[in-house]
């Protein structure tokens, strides 16, 4: 792919060579929602001229259109770059200004691991918690806790944070995923299990300073909103990146989705009221690009106006960890910062 600088931008054009040809087309596979992801024959291969858009890396795959009428979905053979992702790895490329965040590099604190067995929802499941060091300490509750730091080194950017003294230390409860898409997708049954059973299990177990704060990304998002909402009191603050905060609006290609009725109705109720008996600080990230950016603007507006201190950070990337681990720092920092700088 040929990158030129666009205001921070990844612009310019994917090429595939297929001189026989071997295929009878080949379709881009990304989250950048595109018009027309088909590439067009010329001169022995295929093409794709990318619109300019607000991103400052490209996370994609390829589909290949067999003769026979099949397909068959690859990273690019041309590009040696690959980012890791929870589906396996995709083909990236960016942006010339691009840099990954310096604290990747940088030292942090060591930090010890424990599991926690514990009973929710019928299922067993073992809750990971980071940890800097002993006694009482913040929590960061996170929703796909595994994903996020296997694939956004999440417990890796709280050490370099605590090292230079940017956060004081904190403990990170790794929460796994278990039926995402029933328990993530604004369940009530979830958010009970969530503030009544798996919290409380927590603290039985390590010493908490305060309320904890939550974070989350896609769904995982919306299942963070749903439990302060429903539970008002658990909760100090949030860090939602790329909710799914589905709305009909916007999001109708989603409704194959089993639970997006269930959303809807949740998001709907949100974005309705006019306000809400618990109001906290609330940092919202999300690609400039991607298809969720429309409903989280609906939504940062909706919890601005019912008191929240809602704020949206738009990002020049989409719908992946490597963006999300990125907007770590510095929006995850200010809102931590503020919330634990008196303990």
């Amino acid at each position: 792919m040929t990158l030129r600088r666009y205001r921070r931008a990844v612009v310019g054009s994917l090429r595939f060579d297929d001189p026989e040809p071997r295929y009878a087309g080949v379709r881009l596979r990304s989250d950048l929602p595109l018009a027309d992801p088909d590439f067009l024959r010329d001169n022995g291969g295929w093409v794709l001229h990318l619109p300019h858009a607000r991103l400052a890396r490209l996370e994609y795959q390829l589909e290949l259109l067999d003769l026979d009428g099949g397909s068959h979905v690859v990273c690019d053979p041309g590009n040696p770059q690959r980012a890791p992702g929870p589906f396996g790895e995709k083909s990236v490329v960016v942006a010339p200004a691009y840099r990954p965040p310096d604290w990747l590099d940088g030292r942090g604190v060591a930090g010890t691991t424990q599991e926690i067995g514990m009973r929710a929802l019928g299922y067993d499941i073992d809750v990971r918690i980071w940890s800097p060091g002993e006694g009482e300490l913040p929590l960061l509750v996170a929703h796909d806790g595994p994903e996020y730091d296997a694939l956004a080194c999440l417990t890796r950017y709280a050490g370099a944070q605590i090292e230079r003294d940017a956060l004081p230390p904190f403990r990170i409860a790794l929460l796994p995923p278990g039926h995402r898409d029933e328990w993530y997708s604004a369940s009530p049954a979830y958010s009970r299990a969530l503030c009544s059973r798996i919290l409380p299990a927590l603290r039985d177990q390590v010493e908490v300073a305060g309320r904890p704060v939550g974070i989350g990304p896609s769904l995982g998002a919306l299942a963070m909103l749903h439990a302060q909402r429903t539970w008002p009191g658990t909760f100090a603050g949030l860090f939602l990146q790329s909710g799914s905060f589905f709305v009909p609006r916007f999001d109708r290609h989603e409704s194959n989705f089993p639970r997006y009725p269930r959303i809807v109705r949740f998001v709907n109720g949100v974005l309705r009221s006019r306000g809400h008996g618990e109001t906290l600080p609330v940092a919202m990230t999300c690609g400039a690009e991607e298809e969720n950016i429309h409903n989280n603007r609906l939504m940062v507006s909706a919890l601005a106006t019912q008191g929240y201190d809602a704020r949206l950070h738009e990002v020049p990337d989409l719908h992946n960890y490597t963006s999300w681990r990125d907007a770590f720092d510095p929006h995850l920092t200010r809102l931590l910062a503020r919330l634990w700088s008196t303990r």
